[in-house]
């Protein structure tokens, strides 16, 4: 998937999001920078690294009762702008009008239900038996299995969108290509990645919390994304940093686990999930975002002509 140049081993590490068995590598190509998991487990291997508890699975479920999210246009404008400041990055899309929408990795639905709400017409692609159908069960179309087996949608999207997705593909250029054959003129491509040139990789190694081990088979820096970008014929044009800071806080976790420190883990993941010392988890986390080393990056890339 690289350059061909020669490889260079990064590090060895392991699975410590379900410590299921296995050591993997973590290659980076000399000629072109790609940092990748190799060998890669193959499409039907790769499930077993992805069970019915996996975390994206269970935050993406929706009550199916869940009323309508309030229209931006009908809120105050003071709540209009606390929404604005902390609206997360991840989900920040172009200011398009609705229109055919495809996400990747759907998980069980929340973002295409409020994508729905929102007057676009939606469609998802989730690998996830259990999580596919759940999306299904809201009403959505929804194809389960990898984007590789998806059939040729009826009509053209206009926006194809991935939160946390590319690092996961087998053939991330041959996809990307065919989401482009997909997409309409000038449509959207939306998509957020661990930032694999923050320096909490270089920090934590084997340990950083968004190395996720095997499942990320590709470990994108903003350059190299680009550069994949490109050569599958989308023309990259804004990267943003997220004001998250939950790698760091979970890699943290991760090596206090290590050592036995149980507390100060424990407070990491209190941290991480909000339920402790919320503003300093704020502020670390704008801290990170305007510094650019959050390790969470979004991009917007376009269909090239």
């Amino acid at each position: 998937m690289g350059c061909d140049g020669p490889d260079e081993l990064v590090l060895v590490g392991h699975d410590r999001l379900h410590d299921l068995p296995g050591e993997f590598r973590v290659v980076r190509c000399r000629g072109c920078g790609l940092i990748r998991t190799d060998p890669r487990p193959t499409l039907d291997d790769i499930g077993f690294y992805y069970p019915a508890d996996y975390r994206p699975y269970l935050t993406t479920r929706v009550d199916p009762g869940t009323p309508s999210p309030i229209p931006e246009e009908r809120r105050g404008w003071l709540r209009r702008m606390v929404g604005r400041v902390l609206r997360p990055v991840s989900n920040e899309v172009p200011p398009l009008p609705p229109g055919r929408l495809l996400e990747l990795g759907c998980g069980s639905g929340a973002f295409l239900h409020r994508m729905a709400q929102r007057g676009w017409t939606v469609e998802g692609i989730e690998p996830s038996p259990e999580a596919g159908t759940a999306a299904r069960a809201l009403g959505y179309p929804v194809h389960i299995g990898p984007l590789e087996t998806a059939p040729d949608p009826a009509a053209p999207y206009d926006l194809i969108v991935g939160w946390m997705v590319l690092e996961h593909l087998h053939e991330p250029i041959a996809a990307l290509q065919k989401l482009g054959r997909w997409s309409a003129e000038g449509a959207w491509l939306v998509a957020s990645v661990p930032d694999a040139g923050a320096w909490e990789f270089k920090l934590f190694g084997d340990a950083w919390y968004a190395l996720h081990l095997p499942g990320h088979l590709f470990h994108y820096t903003p350059r190299s994304l680009a550069s994949v970008l490109a050569r599958a014929g989308w023309r990259l044009e804004r990267v943003f940093w997220h004001d998250n800071p939950n790698n760091l806080l979970l890699s943290a976790r991760y090596r206090f686990l290590e050592r036995g420190w149980t507390r100060a883990a424990g407070l990491m993941q209190e941290m991480a999930d909000c339920k402790r010392l919320p503003r300093t988890r704020m502020l670390l986390g704008k801290l990170l975002g305007r510094l650019h080393h959050s390790g969470r990056i979004t991009v917007w890339a376009r269909r090239a002509p």
